[in-house]
């Protein structure tokens, strides 16, 4: 490849990522005013994340997963967070959606060379079982005063109240989200990418 070919697809690559990016910091800040019964925000955060963890690579999908942690420090469900812990809360939120991406982008590189839109699509179920695993687990490190009291209150375990109470719906939506648009959104531009060239 020639060296100007390369500096074109670098840019076009910096120019989809600055636009991802963007998008991320939308859907992360307007995500968390939308409920689901009131419990769970309705979030499509991670959708982008895929995208560029697929098409740029596993340091853009950590990029934008960082973007997206950035962005939710500056909503109104962050206020609740940090009155708990706000070490927890930054540590929680910027390591779950840096590993969210990377690890999407690494999967998306393992299997990219068998099937590419099965890549994608197991890259979709990653990302979101990642961000909330990691949830999950700052929540047991950061919050366990806050999850004990809440289930002894509901009269469930820690388990069942983490599952029921902090992932609920949220989990369930960002994974069926994940899974029907990423893949679909990748398809697209390469289309598009193919009949531009």
């Amino acid at each position: 490849m020639k060296k100007a070919d390369k500096q074109s697809v670098h840019t076009k690559k910096l120019v989809l990522l600055a636009l991802l990016s963007a998008i991320t910091a939308v859907l992360a800040y307007y995500g968390g005013f939308i409920k689901i019964g009131g419990l769970a925000s309705i979030s499509l955060t991670l959708v982008p994340v895929v995208i560029g963890a697929t098409l740029c690579g596993p340091f853009a999908g950590a990029l934008l997963g960082a973007v997206a942690g950035a962005v939710f420090f500056a909503t109104p469900d962050a206020v609740f967070w940090f009155g708990l812990s706000i070490p927890g809360t930054v540590i929680t939120v910027m390591i779950k959606g840096i590993l969210s991406g990377l690890c999407a982008g690494l999967v998306y590189k393992l299997l990219e060379r068998f099937n590419r839109y099965l890549a994608v699509v197991v890259s979709a179920i990653v990302c979101p079982v990642v961000n909330t695993g990691i949830f999950l687990l700052g929540s047991l490190v950061f919050f366990m005063d806050t999850v004990s009291a809440g289930a002894a209150a509901e009269g469930v375990s820690v388990g069942m109240y983490l599952i029921v109470f902090f992932v609920g719906l949220n989990f369930v939506f960002e994974l069926i989200a994940n899974i029907a648009i990423s893949p679909g959104i990748v398809r697209i531009l390469d289309i598009v990418k193919k009949k531009t060239y």
